[in-house]
């Protein structure tokens, strides 16, 4: 029985190209290039997890061949990570119920009051989240989540860890600096996906020396690169990094512990 991740976003918040057709030191001929806003799926044969609703989420949805999930976690907040959740819609009127949307406390709160009908309903329309405590350790369906608070500017990220069957996929984006407890929570995984903006440092998120320092701290089987912008070309980084992380691209799928 296996543990599937399928990167359904890789790109920064504003994609790769941004607007403008702005692909920066991107080869516009390499289609792994083309960035959507990060987003992730993992499932077990039975349970299906989004991670993030990205302005993005249809299209992905569509290219990937996702047409129904059985819950969805948020890291965070912003944008990018967020306000893709209009389509759940699309979701709730397949499933009929609402969808059980997990994440830290605080973010919950501003995610309730910023798109109040999608928990709370509106009139002649049903909510189509149900709002759900993300806790440090829980189980969703069959998939046990492991959550850490990640530094990430003025506020925290939720980085995750999904474990089935013996296999492990772990997920640290938006995050500006590395603290213990993120070491523990993504040691010795499977895969691990996780945040590399760019190469100069940057205030809020991972660069990617710190990027690979971490992965080398944790030793993952596999590291997979994400939420980059413009100035990290495909082809460039798979010329240089280590066999075992490469950069990740949309629509990119595995499955582990066959």
């Amino acid at each position: 029985m296996a543990l599937k991740l399928t990167i359904l976003g890789s790109g920064t918040s504003s994609g790769v190209p941004r607007i403008g057709n702005d692909w920066g030191d991107c080869d516009p001929n390499e289609p792994k290039n083309r960035r959507s806003r990060v987003s992730i799926i993992v499932e077990s044969p039975t349970t299906r997890i989004l991670v993030d609703t990205s302005p993005d989420l249809r299209s992905q949805f569509l290219q990937c061949n996702i047409a129904q999930i059985d819950s969805v976690i948020w890291t965070h907040d912003h944008a990018d990570h967020c306000h893709g959740i209009d389509d759940l819609r699309q979701i709730f009127h397949q499933k009929r119920e609402a969808i059980p949307s997990y994440a830290r406390a605080f973010t919950l709160e501003s995610l309730q009051k910023r798109f109040a009908y999608a928990f709370h309903g509106h009139k002649y329309y049903p909510s189509i989240c149900e709002a759900r405590k993300l806790d440090d350790e829980m189980m969703i369906g069959d998939i046990m989540v492991k959550t850490v608070d990640q530094p990430h500017g003025s506020i925290t990220s939720a980085g995750l860890r999904f474990e089935f069957n013996g296999s492990s996929i772990c997920y640290a984006t938006d995050f500006g600096e590395v603290t213990e407890e993120m070491r523990l929570n993504y040691r010795n995984c499977d895969i691990f996906v996780v945040d590399a903006l760019r190469e100069k440092p940057h205030p809020t998120h991972a660069h990617l020396d710190l990027t690979l320092d971490l992965i080398r701290e944790v030793r993952p089987q596999l590291g997979l690169l994400t939420h980059m912008d413009k100035s990290m070309d495909y082809q460039k980084l798979c010329g240089y990094l280590p066999e075992n992380i490469r950069p990740a691209y949309d629509g990119f799928m595995v499955e582990i512990g066959k």
